[in-house]
């Protein structure tokens, strides 16, 4: 935490977390699969991250893209990716499970949390499919975590606005809750509308992945094959936290807080 706030940047690469803490992140989470709004990262991932950087590095805990319903084996796979995570040296986990009907699944949770203890834990934007945001939150503060990751159950913290400011209302009214980094807004945020998300949110912390296109090194490329869906990434273009973008944010940020 530095002048009363914390940025928070999502990153799937060692070139990008190091690129954050450089720009003045204050918290790194690590993932893979940004595409997919982020899944677990790998171990060796991980390993080189915590040795290039000094800031805490929460690790993504999310077995597949898609939605937040999961069979008895993801939660296995679930588990085990939380125990070598903390093995590997992880400072606090993030995840997020729903049941059928859009309500915090709180007995996975529970059995999650328990895992994960004693390291810090973040509900991600799970929290955005819940079916009334303001009982799930309800719920989380009860269960014990650290906070929760949203962008008001919309398109991008912008749009959702309204609702975060209500939610983190809700959270400050609550004898049980005492962590003030409870409630970062996170979605769609850049230099352009943070200090509207900011202000109107009251937040203390904010996430986000301030990154920036780099062409690839290849020389010789075919253009014929793609590696992933039609919807991925260019194979020839790499996207990466961008220190100037980091820096500016964090200036903004400052300048309000």
């Amino acid at each position: 935490m530095d002048d009363g706030f914390l940025m928070e940047v999502c990153v799937d690469s060692v070139e990008s977390a190091v690129n954050a803490e450089r720009g003045g992140a204050g918290r790194i989470e690590l993932c893979a699969g940004l595409v997919e709004g982020g899944t677990t990262p790998s171990m060796g991932l991980l390993q080189v991250v915590k040795q290039c950087v000094r800031v805490p590095v929460f690790v993504m805990i999310r077995p597949r893209g898609g939605d937040f319903l999961y069979s008895d084996r993801e939660v296995e796979v679930m588990k085990a990716d939380i125990r070598l995570a903390k093995l590997h040296g992880a400072d606090g986990l993030v995840f997020g499970a729903l049941t059928e009907d859009g309500r915090i699944d709180t007995e996975l949770c529970t059995a999650l949390l328990a895992v994960c203890r004693p390291l810090p834990v973040t509900f991600h934007r799970a929290f955005d499919m819940v079916h009334d945001p303001l009982v799930a939150l309800e719920t989380l503060i009860s269960l014990g975590f650290e906070r929760v990751l949203t962008s008001g159950c919309d398109s991008s913290a912008l749009e959702g606005l309204s609702l975060i400011k209500r939610l983190a209302e809700q959270v400050t009214s609550s004898a049980r809750f005492y962590d003030i980094g409870f409630f970062p807004p996170g979605g769609g945020i850049t230099e352009r509308n943070l200090q509207r998300i900011l202000e109107g949110s009251t937040a203390s912390e904010f996430h986000c992945s301030a990154r920036s296109a780099r062409d690839s090194g290849m020389k010789f490329r075919n253009p014929n094959v793609a590696m992933g869906a039609s919807f991925s990434a260019p194979e020839y273009s790499i996207k990466v936290a961008d220190v100037a973008k980091v820096r500016t944010l964090n200036a903004i940020a400052k300048n309000i807080l």
